[in-house]
């Protein structure tokens, strides 16, 4: 395994840009624990969603509030090297993904006191360092000081594209219609709401992937270690 220090990696950016597959494509490389933010955020819709807290697309928010200290989310590796979502113990990474928690998923996480719970948690999960962790406010809010930050963006078309396939191949009935209406109205809920929104840190690296293979996101990413850290890998 590739020597790399105790550091911290935070992974933004727009939805469907690939962000958990790049991370975890890091994780795997050089040997870090890779922890899924917009999972934790899924969780809490998924539970909502499971026990009445969302209604005719109304959130109960004063009834989540009381009962979100109930909820144990965490992660677990399974044996196969991957890191899956569990409530209690039971691992629900495949029903997290379905289009009707991704309709839900964006207001759930505009919550004040979701996100606070979500961050307390993942501050938790990271305290011994050598974590790479994606979602939208990693390194603006969650990890403002972490060693390396990187902010992936991609077009609407290729974003969209990569969502609808992801949905047919689990099998779920989505049209490309209803993915680009979610994604275009996840991106505006995710960069104008009042607490954490979606933005590029001032120090993170910007990284483009409309056009990129994944073999080449892992040359980019490992010209960026042995720059910045001096890591060969």
């Amino acid at each position: 395994m590739i020597t790399v220090p105790d550091i911290i990696i935070a992974v933004d950016g727009w939805s469907s840009t690939g962000k958990s597959t790049f991370a975890k494509l890091v994780a795997k490389h050089f040997g870090f624990l890779y922890l899924d933010s917009g999972a934790m955020y899924r969780g809490v819709t998924l539970y909502s969603l499971e026990n009445g807290l969302i209604r005719d697309g109304i959130i109960d928010t004063e009834a989540l509030k009381a009962s979100i200290g109930e909820l144990d989310l965490h992660f677990e590796r399974p044996g196969d090297g991957s890191t899956c979502l569990f409530s209690g113990t039971r691992n629900i990474e495949k029903e997290i993904r379905t289009m009707e928690v991704s309709s839900f998923v964006s207001p759930v996480s505009a919550i004040p006191f979701v996100r606070c719970w979500v961050d307390e948690r993942l501050h938790k999960f990271s305290e011994n360092g050598r974590v790479i962790m994606d979602g939208r406010d990693i390194g603006t809010t969650v990890f403002p000081d972490a060693e390396l930050k990187i902010f992936m963006t991609a077009s609407d078309e290729v974003r969209a594209q990569r969502r609808y396939d992801e949905l047919v191949q689990k099998g779920d009935t989505a049209t490309m219609e209803d993915v680009m209406k979610n994604l275009k109205e996840r991106d505006y809920i995710d960069s104008h709401r009042e607490t954490s929104p979606l933005r590029r840190a001032e120090d993170a690296y910007e990284l483009d992937n409309s056009d990129m293979t994944l073999h080449e996101e892992l040359v980019w990413i490992q010209g960026l270690m042995q720059g910045k850290f001096g890591i060969l890998g």
